[in-house]
């Protein structure tokens, strides 16, 4: 099968399985969309900006475990996808991002569109390639996928100039089945030595403590972890990225930890002695002061990635290794140690939490005539029982959504965590409706955020795709604002959003269901209106509390035991 280049990338595809490509056209690329339409296997959705592109096909891949890609042109259409690039590259989201450069004979003289993206996107993706030959784009593309989606998952850019995609030049065609790479050779077991350590560990601990992150949800292991914890009976908390690989609503879940963690899990962190860490890689949302981290910890740390063990914590037992694989063969060995833990020393450290959690650092005042925020994302959760797919935006909605929506299980809880990128929630909602046709997905967001990319409210209409957005509309960058009220004695710089758009009648001329509510009373109808158009998008105009904070919350350079909690309450 004789075939050119541009056809040799949809056929790659195809063999790949890929279902959908997420991009926009332009004139390097126009050769790759002739052969896009020409086959009916892989379907193409038309953004209206190549950000929205790479966020839609991070909200696709985060809910399937699968790669998202991403066909963009040279120029202006690679530099405008960087954003959504170094946003999966932050989660280790599976990516693979193809860009149109220009012929090859013209790069480096400036030509109309060309900017050097292998340059420019170097520092924010796993790999990259730059295919100077139409016989190597076979091979570089399965390369692409295969390096995006094992080990630490992470996009991966080929960039493709428009000469090896000449419709006039065709070479035989042939996908290589199995790819070998010297140089790259994920580890794919743990040392059983370093995990008969950590079990000896995890049974001597007196105040143990569980910390998994977003690698347990990346790495398919939610169900060998609630073995672990279970079959243990320790307490487990979760970053932001970790959330639903455990069930929020179980006895021996903790919450979130961090900077807007719960009160017991961050307690509970400072005064561990044995800690197992799980997918996670101690960002400094998490840690607060280092100095302070932990104390008087000994730390396991379980991770693919052996450059995020001891990158910023020191660990004493480092494993390397898949973390699915890592759990299940610890669980094995906690079975065939043959002795349980101290049940006295589990009990005194269940009470000391359960003293924690009696401060209820989630409480928040119900009176009132203004909608709280916090009681608009418990009305989401009431209303769909937690079944739906959530995306956010980045602020105080995120961190409202993470603490008061109880997420049972992973692949849920669709967010930009470590870019924290505004404008993300609406385009990844796309990717992931897309990716679940039939399911509920809610994009929780905020007046600011929703305004990076409020031009995608075209695509879901042009696709059918019926969203339901919740806008938590404060009329401030929340999160700033709070920062400012709390670190800079009020002063408000440039954190009012001035001149906000109808939002209701911003989403009717799209074509779109708009509703606005602006009293508590009526937010349950609302949603529960808003639900049973399964198919019309309906934006949501929740009108909240203007002066609500996110508590607690752990101050600038202090550690997980010098919380703030709401005004009505001490310093911890």
């Amino acid at each position: 099968m004789e075939l050119s280049g541009a056809e040799i990338l949809i056929q790659s595809l195809i063999d790949e399985g890929v279902e959908y490509v997420f991009g926009y056209p332009g004139g390097a690329v126009l050769h790759i969309y002739d052969a896009l339409v020409a086959q009916g296997q892989v379907k193409h959705i038309l953004v209206r900006h190549e950000q929205g592109a790479t966020h839609a096909a991070d909200g696709y891949a985060r809910s399937t475990g699968k790669p998202g890609v991403v066909l963009v042109t040279s120029g202006p259409g690679a530099t405008n996808a960087v954003t959504g690039i170094a946003t999966a590259y932050m989660d280790s989201i599976p990516m693979v991002v193809i860009t149109g450069q220009v012929p090859t004979p013209v790069i480096g003289s400036d030509a109309f569109q060309e900017v050097d993206t292998v340059g420019i996107t170097r520092p924010c993706v796993k790999h990259n390639f730059l295919v100077k030959d139409v016989n190597r784009l076979a091979e570089t593309l399965r390369k692409a996928f295969y390096i995006a989606t094992t080990g630490r998952p992470g996009p991966v850019v080929v960039d493709i100039p428009k000469d090896v995609v000449d419709p006039n030049v065709k070479i035989p065609y042939e996908y290589p089945k199995e790819i070998r790479m010297r140089s790259y050779n994920p580890v794919k077991k743990g040392h059983p030595g370093q995990i008969k350590k950590a079990a000896d560990l995890l049974v001597g601990a007196r105040r143990p403590m569980i910390y998994s992150g977003g690698g347990v949800v990346l790495g398919d292991g939610a169900e060998e972890l609630v073995d672990l914890v279970r079959g243990l009976g320790y307490p487990i908390t979760s970053t932001l990225m970790g959330l639903g690989a455990y069930p929020a609503g179980d006895r021996q879940f903790l919450g979130m930890l961090g900077m807007h963690g719960t009160y017991e899990a961050n307690m509970a962190m400072h005064e561990c002695d044995v800690l197992l860490a799980v997918g996670a890689r101690f960002d400094d949302r998490v840690t607060g002061k280092i100095e302070q981290f932990c104390p008087s910890a000994t730390i396991i740390h379980i991770d693919i990635d052996p450059a995020s063990i001891a990158k910023t914590v020191r660990v004493d037992v480092p494993i390397v290794g898949p973390v699915k694989s890592v759990l299940k063969d610890l669980n094995k060995a906690l079975r065939g140690l043959g002795r349980k833990p101290d049940a006295e020393a589990l009990e005194a450290w269940w009470e000391q939490i359960g003293r924690w959690r009696a401060m209820e650092c989630l409480r928040y005042d119900r009176t009132g005539s203004r909608i709280k925020p916090q009681f608009a994302v418990e009305t989401l959760y009431q209303v769909t029982g937690g079944d739906c797919y959530v995306t956010s935006d980045v602020g105080q909605h995120q961190m409202w959504t993470a603490q008061y929506f109880k997420f049972e299980q992973p692949r849920r809880w669709i967010n930009s965590g470590g870019l924290g990128t505004m404008g993300f929630g609406l385009p990844a909602a796309m990717g992931v409706q897309i990716a679940h046709p039939d399911e509920l997905v809610v994009c929780v967001s905020g007046e600011a955020s929703i305004q990076m990319c409020p031009q995608e409210l075209a695509t879901c209409k042009q696709f059918d795709l019926p969203i339901k957005v919740m806008l938590l509309n404060n009329g401030y960058m929340g999160m700033v604002r709070q920062w400012q009220e709390l670190f800079y004695d009020g002063r408000y710089a440039h954190s009012y959003v001035d001149a906000l758009p109808d939002f209701v009648r911003l989403a009717e001329s799209y074509g779109h269901v708009g509703l606005r509510v602006e009293r508590p009373e009526d937010l349950e109808g609302a949603l529960r209106e808003a639900f049973a158009m399964k198919d019309r998008l309906v934006f949501l105009d929740v009108i909240v509390d203007p002066e609500e904070n996110v508590y607690p919350m752990i101050g600038m350079g202090k550690g997980h035991h010098e919380m703030y909690l709401p005004p009505e309450r001490e310093l911890a």
